[in-house]
């Protein structure tokens, strides 16, 4: 019998470092499920959701948070969002079967993307160089979400916070999309310094 185990490892295992005005963290603590609802479903999911989390099912481009704040929906197109949230058994998938039972088609999404905190108040100046994404205030909210594109990279985009976004982006280019980041800031805070 062999003697070899597998270890997970995250994409960018467990990156964090911190920049003038911005601190950049591999997430690697959450799941991310994606939720398809059934043709004429949408009243029976959005009851499951209300029932088991006991908030609004979201509109597409925004997100709604449990309480407790940990699972955020987020609203990706129509008939289509992701949940983002604390679990760390195995199977994601089957944790949000079991709170929302038959009323969607889940799928576990962790394991296929990167995701990523971009924090502090230097984020926006950072983030405006490299999205084409309006991220003003006024524009993108805090509890809005969108895919857009990050340096020829296919990104989803949600502000949890005025001075905190979650970017999620697909796990085989996750150095690529790390490099990006980090141009973009260090760019970004050398202005602040000169």
């Amino acid at each position: 019998m062999s003697e070899l185990s597998l270890k997970a490892v995250s994409p960018l295992n467990g990156y964090h470092r911190d920049f003038i005005g911005i601190s950049l963290t591999e997430i690697t603590n959450k799941a991310l499920v994606s939720i398809a609802t059934p043709v004429g479903g949408e009243v029976k999911l959005a009851s499951a959701i209300k029932k088991s989390f006991n908030i609004k099912m979201p509109e597409v481009g925004f997100s709604a948070n449990s309480e407790n704040e940990d699972a955020v929906f987020l609203g990706m197109q129509p008939d289509l969002m992701f949940v983002y949230f604390d679990h760390s058994a195995d199977s994601a998938d089957t944790f949000i079967s079991q709170q929302l039972k038959n009323c969607g088609y889940y799928s576990d999404q962790t394991d296929s993307w990167v995701m990523v905190s971009l924090t502090g108040p230097m984020v926006r100046c950072a983030l405006e160089r490299i999205c084409s994404l309006d991220l003003h205030p006024e524009a993108f909210p805090s509890g809005k979400v969108s895919r857009t594109v990050m340096e020829h990279l296919g990104v989803i985009i949600y502000r949890a916070t005025p001075d905190k976004f979650i970017l999620f982006s697909a796990r085989s280019s996750a150095r690529s999309f790390l490099h990006a980041l980090e141009i973009s800031i260090i760019n970004a805070t050398e202005q602040v310094e000169k």
